[in-house]
Order: structure tokens, then C-alpha cells, then sequence
């Protein structure tokens, strides 16, 4: 049976944009046509399941399934097991994060991008083929997770039996619930000394309504209750839905960019069927693609992820400052590539006066991306901010710092409820403005990391607004501009220039650091220049001859301070906007 006749799910195929697009042939094996599962295990360094042909597998035998859970809770560590338990790798060596193939993941120890791996397993006297995705447990790569579950029918819930239910658990696990997947929960590290099963499972129970009994115990690192994983993976996870005789439907949920081969693709295959030379086309741009190449995702530790090339002018918005970090540093060691990280913004909207106003700006509403295109303050209504519902889990001892830090970012407590003894559940409104910078390192400093914290839109509210414009020499830097609430405008601004006098280098000429709202400069700092003696080689005499120098001298500067540039340091762009 040729491959265009099997629904597989989860497939790699290469594009090529475009009727007359051309690409070298690659030794890597073309997956249609008579070609069969033995000759694609081996290309993909895949499962010892060497005999098996895909076209044996019937729909009803493929499971789609993600990992969900907070950081550290042990996601990766499982997807090790997982592929050791299946043959997908060998369980001799000490397999760490095999599918965290980025440097980056590998020195911070977290996983940043949902990784893909297919995996063969034999059960009741049947083989299934089980498509799993490792997703990132940081908020900063909560879409991450968001996207990886449009391509899944279930979920693994794990949650370390240490550290018990944290935000993105909680998070997570409502993601999964509102997607209608079927969630496995899933109690891991319970060989710790710390652990306590028994108290994370009524955790589990008073949160989520799951009943105890549906809990797997397991320990990820030592091997476990994998198994047991696995068998409730297949008869729990429904089969994914679909027709081979509909037109082709898939779902784009990942790519990425090979130096050798160009463009790759994770899709899920919903309807119909894809093969070698078939022609596709994006609903969204309307562009057509040919396919080249056909697989199924096995670790592949030559696979760079796909960067969209950055030039000048471009708007990139980050989850946190840790995914902006993660961003910044893959770009330095993947592309050599060296960027300037701005500051971040939020979208305001914002209500226009006056009917020629309105005319110009085509609508009474309009939606500001950038501080710089704020309109002028007299011909606006009213400025209306985002806010966010934050759910913070914490112990309790921190109760009061936690409230008095959201009291400090304008925050409105809604709801506050313990699930255990000694944890508290959080909830509070904030507006997002007051969350992008640092609310989540300052959270986790003064909880000693025992805090965790997770966020989602709701909606927009009224506020009193104003623009911070930063001057260096009386030049306008666009890229310091920042909107803030009235009443913390003058404490920020003169915190921005406080640390823009600290991070400026000093020039043989001085430099005015100052902030503004409209016309009124509300803070001011004065880098001092590098200076000369020029009377040094002056040995007695008249007392003109040195203010004579003085005078030349003086004028010099003056002269330098108006045609001379001042560069600021790109790390510089963030660090004003870090609370002390």
C-alpha cells in the first residue's frame, strides 16, 4: 500500500515555494510511493522496529499526545524514558533532554520549544504508533504549549509529587480542559526523600476534580511506572478524528530551518491524504508550496530551529524577560547574529476627539503598538489599558509580600483559596503593563522560588495614562519611550535616567539626561564629560592666560556637545526598565 493511502498524522515534509522552485535531491529517503518503514527508521535513526511498514498501522492505532506540566517538574526527563521504553534510543549512556536540541536548552537546563518525536509501541498484541510532543513549563512559552495542543487528542499531566500543583499546572491543565483533550494525570518523583504523594494527590483532587485512584505514580528518572504511561496513553487518548476520502486538510503547528534542506514542517494531517509532488496551499497567505519530502519526526540532533531574519525596524514581542534572554542568545549562537533588545509595550486603546482628528486617524478608536504614536494629549478622550487575571500559588508565609507587591503593580485581588495546608491560590487582576519587566523575577526572588505565577487576558480597562519621552542632549530617543500610569510617572522617570547616567559611557562633552511628559521635563541627570587640564603646562603668570584656556576650551565642548552622537548600549534598552 503506497503512502498517499494512510492517514499518518504526524508528518515532516519539506515545502518549496512557488511552480518553477527547484532543490537538490538529498540521500534522505522519499516517503511515498513503494518506499517502506524499514528504510525511514533507518534514515531517521529511529526505533529498533526495523520490519515494521506504516501502512500496517490502521488509524485507530495512532495516538497524538503532549506532555504538559510546570518547569521542572520533570517533562523532559519523562520524554527520555518514553523513547528509551520504545526503542526510539538506546538505554545504554546517560540520556539527558535528547530532545532539547538547542544550546541554549542544554545550558539553562529548560526546555524553551515543543519538540516532536514518533514512537512505536507494541500492546494487547498490537503495535500503535504514538506521536508525542515535549512542550516548555515556563510561562514566558505558554504558546508554546497553546499551539502544541491543537495537534493532540490528549494530554499527560505530570506534576512533581515534591513541589505539587504550581501555576502553569494549573494553567496548563486548563488549556488542556477547554480544548476537550483527555488528561492523564500523572504523579512524578516519587522516589524523592521529600516527596509527598499523598498530599499532591489531594491537590490534584481538590483542583481539578480527578479522582486519586485515576493518578499514576511514577518516578522519571529512575524508570518507573513507564509502562503504565504508555498502556494509559492507548486506552485512554481517543484516536484522532478524520477522512482520507475529504480534501487535504492539515494544521501547521511547527518548522524550522535546515542549512541543507531548506524549510520543514510539523502538520498535522486532519483530512485526506499528502504525498511526494503534491501541490498545497496555505489558507491563511493563499501562497502554494510542493512538497518534497515526506517523514515522520524521530530526535535528529542536526535540526536548527527557524528564525524569521530580523532587520531594521522590526517589532518582536516576548512572554517575559527570560524568553526575550532565550531569544537574544540563540540568535547570537545559531545565526551570529547580534540584535537590540528594546523596551517592551503593550496595545492601549485609545478614543480621538474632534471630527478632523478623527477623520485623520480613520476611526474615534484606534489601537497604539508603539509609545511613540501616541496622539497628543489634548485631542484624546480616553486611554484604555489591558489587563490580565494572574493566578499565584504560594505558601502562605509570603501571603503579605505578594499582596503588597500587586498593591505596588495596581493590582486588584478577586479570589484567594488554599489547596493544601500550608499553599495559597491567588488570584488577582493587573494590568499587563505592570507584568511584562520583571513581576514574575521579583515574585520568585522573594518566595525563594516556591512562588509560581501564571496569566490570562481579560479585557481592557479605563486609565490614566501618559507618555515618558527620554532626551539625551535634547535629541528624542524613540526607542526609551514608554507610556506609564500618571500617578508612577515622575518615580520612573527619574529611575530611567538614574540608570541611562550609570549605563551611558561618559564623553569629552556632557551629556543631559532628561524625561518628559508633553512639554514639562519632569526628571533630569548630567553625565560628566572627560576633562583636559589645560593649564598644566601654565607656570605662573597673568591669570588671563588660563581663563583664556578655559574659555577655548569651554567652547570646544560646547561645539562637540552639539554635533557630537551619543551611543547607548543595547543592553541598556532593558535594564532601565528593571525595578531596583
Amino acid at each position: 500500500m503506497v503512502w498517499r493511502e494512510k492517514l499518518v498524522k504526524f508528518l515532516m515534509f519539506k515545502l518549496i515555494a512557488g511552480p518553477i522552485a527547484r532543490l537538490k535531491s538529498s540521500n534522505i529517503p522519499i516517503l511515498n510511493g513503494q518506499h517502506n518503514h524499514k528504510h525511514l527508521l533507518r534514515s531517521f535513526h529511529s526505533s529498533t522496529k526495523d520490519k515494521l511498514d506504516l501502512s500496517s498501522i490502521p488509524q485507530d492505532k495512532i495516538r497524538n499526545f503532549s506532555i504538559i506540566a510546570h518547569v521542572d517538574h520533570g517533562k523532559s526527563t519523562l520524554a527520555d524514558r518514553l523513547l528509551e521504553t520504545t526503542g526510539v534510543i538506546s538505554r545504554e549512556g546517560k540520556n539527558e533532554q535528547v530532545l532539547d536540541k538547542l544550546q541554549v536548552e542544554r545550558e539553562r537546563g529548560i526546555t524553551v520549544k515543543a519538540q516532536t518525536a514518533s514512537l512505536f509501541y507494541d500492546y494487547s498484541g498490537a503495535t500503535y504508533l504514538l506521536n508525542l510532543i515535549d512542550t516548555p513549563g515556563h510561562v514566558d512559552f505558554h504558546y508554546e504549549v497553546s499551539r502544541s495542543l491543537a495537534a493532540c487528542q490528549g494530554v499527560i499531566l505530570l506534576v512533581d509529587a515534591n513541589q505539587g500543583v504550581q501555576a502553569q499546572t494549573v494553567a496548563n491543565f486548563f488549556l488542556a480542559f477547554e480544548a476537550d483533550l483527555t488528561i492523564i494525570p500523572v504523579l512524578n518523583k516519587i522516589d524523592l526523600k521529600l516527596a509527598r504523594p499523598d498530599l499532591v494527590k489531594k491537590q490534584i483532587e481538590n483542583l481539578f476534580d480527578i479522582s486519586s485512584s485515576d493518578i499514576l505514580k511514577i518516578s522519571a528518572k529512575n524508570g518507573i511506572g513507564i509502562d503504565d504511561v504508555l498502556q494509559s496513553v492507548i486506552e485512554k487518548i481517543a484516536p484522532p478524528p478524520g477522512s482520507m476520502d475529504k480534501p487535504l486538510k492539515m494544521l501547521l503547528f511547527d518548522s524550522w530551518y535546515d542549512q541543507h534542506r531548506g524549510a520543514i514542517a510539523n502538520i498535522l494531517v486532519k483530512d485526506g491524504t499528502v504525498s511526494k509532488g503534491d501541490i498545497v496551499k496555505s489558507a491563511h497567505s493563499g501562497k502554494s508550496y510542493q512538497v518534497q519530502e515526506l517523514g515522520i519526526m524521530h530526535p535528529d540532533p542536526v535540526v536548527v530551529p527557524q528564525f524569521v531574519a530580523l532587520g531594521q525596524g522590526w517589532r518582536l514581542g516576548f512572554l517575559g524577560l527570560l524568553h526575550m534572554d532565550v531569544f537574544n542568545q540563540r540568535l547570537e549562537q545559531e545565526h551570529n547574529t547580534s540584535v537590540v533588545m528594546t523596551a517592551p509595550n503593550v496595545p492601549y486603546k485609545v478614543k480621538i476627539i474632534g471630527t478632523k482628528n478623527i477623520k485623520s486617524y480613520q476611526g474615534e478608536e484606534i489601537t497604539i503598538l508603539n509609545p511613540c504614536q501616541l496622539p497628543n494629549a489634548s485631542i484624546i478622550a480616553e486611554i484604555e489599558e489591558p489587563l490580565v487575571l494572574g493566578t499565584i500559588i504560594t505558601p502562605d508565609e509570603y501571603l503579605s509580600r505578594i499582596i503588597k507587591l500587586c498593591l505596588e503593580r495596581r493590582g486588584e485581588q478577586v479570589d484567594q483559596s488554599y489547596i493544601d495546608d500550608t499553599r495559597i491560590m491567588f488570584k488577582v487582576i493587573l494590568p499587563l503593563n505592570e507584568i511584562i519587566v520583571d513581576f514574575f523575577d521579583e515574585l520568585k526572588s522573594f518566595t525563594s522560588g516556591y512562588g509560581s505565577f501564571d496569566y490570562e487576558e481579560h479585557g481592557y480597562r479605563k486609565s490614566d495614562l501618559v507618555k515618558i519621552n527620554i532626551l539625551l542632549n535634547n535629541k528624542d530617543v524613540e526607542e526609551l519611550t514608554t507610556i506609564a500610569h500618571r500617578s508612577k510617572a515622575r518615580k520612573m522617570a527619574q529611575s530611567m535616567c538614574l540608570k541611562l547616567k550609570d549605563s551611558i559611557p561618559r564623553q569629552l562633552f556632557e551629556i543631559a539626561v532628561q524625561a518628559s511628559v508633553g512639554n514639562k521635563i519632569i526628571a533630569r541627570e548630567t553625565i560628566k564629560p572627560y576633562r583636559k587640564d589645560v593649564t598644566a603646562k601654565l607656570y605662573g603668570g597673568d591669570v588671563t592666560r588660563k581663563t583664556k584656556l578655559l574659555k577655548k576650551q569651554a567652547e570646544g565642548k560646547k561645539k562637540m556637545r552639539k554635533i557630537g552622537k551619543v551611543e547607548v548600549p543595547k543592553d541598556t534598552f532593558i535594564n532601565i526598565l528593571k525595578r531596583i
